[in-house]
């Protein structure tokens, strides 16, 4: 199983929802100087997607080369046509991902913009209002979208920089020979990574998963933390459902003693709720904590374990992230960044609803019979479109 490579010497801020990332993403590109990669999966037409859209306007007016990637299914037909005649009148590049499924149903859902190679941000936070759903944004929510990114100064923006570098060639016109030089590009990237982890201090890593070389990288990277766990795992995210072998690891950790719980956002796909419900019960019985979000709409995707390891990006523990879409995690082996994002998910904790196993006692046969059947159908679902990798 690959480890994480881990480069030393970085600078790493937490951004926690839009208040923080969306003026910290906007100052980055307006200081911009050379050029700027962007990607992400949601770019709504609101007044954030607005401002930001602006702001990649006025970097490419002042001669900065802006590659940005949007996708077409997460922002839509309609709007990211428009959008592209916009970006293109004003010299943004602009490149649609897997238009009218292309090819195939793999999405890019990464949320990634990197800045004159110097500062790169990560997480799992779109472009939209944070105050309005992201699948339906007719609905209000009643706080914030509770979501988070990275900011990323140091050693760490060269491997991020270099894989928005490539997935920007990728979905332009190249060749075989031109792809086979590009893989081995990346290869050679990731092998003086590798040296660097041998003469430097660990401090954090870049994790990408596409349908390539990287096709399990983030789950590893999960599966590793969780194996090691002495203490305690804090695991949030809003689409709970893994495969066979992330809710073992889970319910092992919890039965030697680590402290595992569980923040899982409920209350916007009714499927999704009742596919993370049939896993309820082993979990519980293992010892695992589960807490419901019910505050507003959890978004993050990020988990601290033994107060030492941490993850902030774009992949959910579902079967769409860990085994169909592209997605980018930031992995972090930091104490003080640690605590610091434990604390905002204890407080999400906090304001979330305990499941207790006596409430599955009440739960009506055909109730339990509905989970189930939920849980097959997505299995079945998974393993067609993941191509039987989903278990």
């Amino acid at each position: 199983m690959r480890s994480v490579t881990y480069i030393a010497d970085n600078d790493i801020t937490l951004l926690h929802s839009g208040t923080d990332y969306f003026p910290a993403l906007i100052g980055a590109i307006d200081a911009a100087r050379f050029d700027i990669y962007f990607e992400t999966y949601i770019f709504a037409d609101d007044d954030t997607g607005a401002a930001v859209q602006a702001a990649l306007m006025r970097a490419a007016a002042r001669g900065v080369v802006v590659c940005m990637i949007t996708d077409w299914f997460g922002t839509g037909n309609a709007r990211v046509r428009r959008m592209h005649a916009e970006l293109e009148a004003a010299q943004v590049q602009h490149r649609i991902f897997n238009p009218w499924f292309r090819r195939g149903v793999t999405r890019t859902h990464r949320k990634i913009c990197v800045v004159d190679r110097q500062l790169a941000l990560v997480g799992g936070i779109n472009i939209n209002d944070d105050m309005y759903c992201d699948h339906d944004r007719s609905i209000r929510l009643a706080a914030p979208r509770w979501d988070f990114a990275v900011a990323v100064r140091g050693p760490l923006v060269a491997a991020i920089h270099q894989e928005a570098q490539a997935q920007w060639a990728r979905l332009g016109k190249l060749g075989l020979f031109k792809r086979l030089h590009l893989y081995r590009e990346m290869r050679a990237v990731n092998k003086e990574q590798a040296l660097d982890q041998a003469r430097n201090v660990v401090k954090a890593g870049f994790v990408v998963r596409d349908n390539l070389r990287n096709r399990r990288t983030i789950q590893r990277a999960y599966l590793q933390a969780l194996g090691r766990a002495k203490n305690s795992v804090l695991l949030a995210n809003p689409y709970f459902a893994p495969g066979r072998k992330f809710r073992e690891a889970l319910a092992s950790a919890a039965r030697r003693g680590v402290e595992v719980v569980l923040l899982i956002g409920v209350g916007e796909i009714w499927l999704q709720d009742a596919v993370a419900h049939s896993f309820y019960p082993k979990l519980l019985e293992a010892g695992v904590k589960l807490v419901e979000y019910r505050k507003t709409q959890l978004h993050a995707k990020v988990a601290v374990v033994d107060d030492d390891w941490a993850t902030v990006g774009s992949s959910n523990v579902d079967g769409l992230s860990l085994f169909l879409n592209q997605e980018a995690n930031v992995v972090i082996k930091d104490a003080a960044f640690s605590r610091h994002l434990r604390g905002h998910i204890e407080r999400a904790i906090a304001d979330g609803v305990v499941v207790h196993q006596d409430d599955f006692a009440h739960v009506g046969r055909f109730r339990r019979l509905g989970y189930e059947a939920a849980f097959v159908l997505y299995k079945l679902a998974m393993r067609v479109f993941a191509i039987g990798k989903y278990a």
